[in-house]
């Protein structure tokens, strides 16, 4: 097991890290039950409301790679307890906001919080514990934090209905103080690329610029559709993305090392079958949570305790496939798990507002199973294909892959549902288009996960 035989250390690091896999999602995911709350509540139309999950993400994917490179450079556990920090002042922030406007804004802000913690806990997980309990040690981060993610919606319900929307962004803060109690007091030690001391002038703030904004460019231009200026955020968006690659290439210290993707085979497929599962799933808590209390008309905590399945399953499955992974072939197993996720989407698109609960929950637990056989073996793959001086920026890469797949989910619904109901609160006459944008949601994600099969199998053997 993977908790015998651990040194002061690596137990401390892992409490450490466990309790902030499990906070963090479980406020991510108690938020997409409070939606139509917060919708009543601050008067929020179908596309505003979309932004509260999407500014999150919209940050998280803006800062993910650039705060793994500053791990790397200053030090991981640096860089984690600062996010760790700003999680509580922003939190506090959300729960005070009076407008929807406000509560966008210190929703990016507390995105950014999340950007530091996602590109450091693999990292600190990682320059713990030996290549042969780091799969398994994977395993049960990412399994405590698919179970934040699946306590989420039924504590969110709960306290939604006793407190009020705001309470979903404060009840975490007490163990978010554990924490920084653990970080500050029990772990000295620190983790960065030691042969090689850096100064803050060899962050390439250029690249790094000009790739923040071309996310937030692209994310800004779907929120806009079908305006003109949607189109050129698009066009400059992707020119940003050019001109980032062209300038990493030529620069003494990137934020982004190019040559992870050129010269490692394994790497570079791994994330792309990352990006395009986070893409194909993310979006199923907040399709789920508008079906249950929308079209089945279900309250917040009836519609928590349902949406618990995909990650409670993702939770029992990833700590097994973690530790299968230190012994079987990580592209076998992620394989399969896409395959499974593939068939429990194709179950989802087929729902409609008369469909069984039971059918939903049927298909949530496929779809939860195909994620947790798929995630621990890939971040085992991604973590293990590179050397321990590039833990952070891998790991700041693979979150950058998440987190990006995530906001292009995200993307997919937010358009889809601009262009089929608009700016305009949902209601009772407008419940056939969202039963259209849930179905073709659905149906696109199961397509894109097919490539990610090509990618999975075709990565290569990962060395030990």
């Amino acid at each position: 097991m993977i908790l015998e035989g651990l040194t002061s250390l690596q137990r401390n690091v892992l409490v450490m890290i466990l309790i902030n896999a499990l906070t963090t999602p479980l406020m991510l995911s108690s938020v997409n039950v409070a939606l139509p709350s917060i919708a009543t509540d601050l008067s929020m139309n179908a596309v505003q409301l979309s932004w509260i999950p999407m500014a999150y993400l919209m940050a998280g994917a803006m800062f993910v790679l650039i705060f793994g490179r500053l791990a790397d450079m200053f030090g991981r556990k640096k860089v984690f307890l600062i996010g760790t920090s700003c999680a509580v002042i922003t939190s506090i922030g959300a729960a005070l906001s009076t407008s929807g406007e406000f509560l966008i804004l210190f929703r990016f802000l507390q995105g950014i919080s999340a950007a530091m913690l996602y590109a450091t806990q693999a990292a600190i997980i990682s320059s713990v514990f030996p290549p042969a309990k780091r799969g398994a040690a994977i395993g049960i981060m990412i399994s405590t934090l698919y179970f934040g993610l699946a306590a989420g919606p039924f504590v969110g319900g709960i306290l939604i209905e006793q407190f009020g929307w705001q309470a979903c962004f404060i009840f975490q803060i007490p163990l978010v103080l554990i924490v920084l109690y653990l970080g500050l007091i029990k772990i000295q030690a620190d983790w960065d690329d030691h042969e090689v001391v850096h100064t803050i002038r060899d962050l390439d703030v250029k690249g790094a610029t000009i790739y923040a904004l071309s996310i937030a460019a692209l994310a800004i231009g779907v929120s806009t559709l079908p305006n003109t200026s949607s189109y050129i955020l698009f066009i400059l968006g992707l020119t940003g993305f050019w001109v980032f690659i062209k300038i990493e290439k030529v620069v003494d210290h990137p934020v982004l090392d190019l040559s992870l993707f050129s010269d490692n085979r394994i790497f570079t497929l791994s994330c792309l079958a990352s990006f395009l599962m986070y893409t194909a799933t993310f979006a199923n808590v907040v399709l789920v949570s508008l079906y249950l209390q929308y079209l089945k008309g279900y309250p917040a905590s009836t519609a928590g305790l349902v949406m618990m399945t995909q990650p409670l399953i993702m939770a029992l499955f990833s700590p097994l496939a973690g530790r299968l992974s230190d012994r079987i072939e990580p592209r076998v197993l992620a394989s399969y798990g896409i395959a499974l996720t593939i068939i429990g989407l194709i179950l989802l698109a087929s729902m409609n507002s008369h469909s069984s609960t039971y059918i939903l929950i049927t298909a949530l637990i496929i779809t939860g199973a195909g994620f947790g056989l798929f995630s621990s073996p890939n971040t085992n793959a991604i973590m293990g294909a590179v050397e321990k001086k590039q833990y952070g920026i891998a790991a700041g890469t693979n979150a950058t892959m998440r987190v990006v797949g995530q906001m292009a989910s995200m993307i997919m619904v937010t358009l889809i549902m601009t262009l089929m109901i608009g700016p305009v609160e949902i209601a009772p006459e407008n419940y056939a288009q969202l039963q259209n944008v849930i179905r073709i949601t659905f149906v696109l994600a199961a397509l894109i996960c097919l490539p990610g099969i090509y990618f999975s199998l075709s990565r290569g053997k990962m060395h030990r």
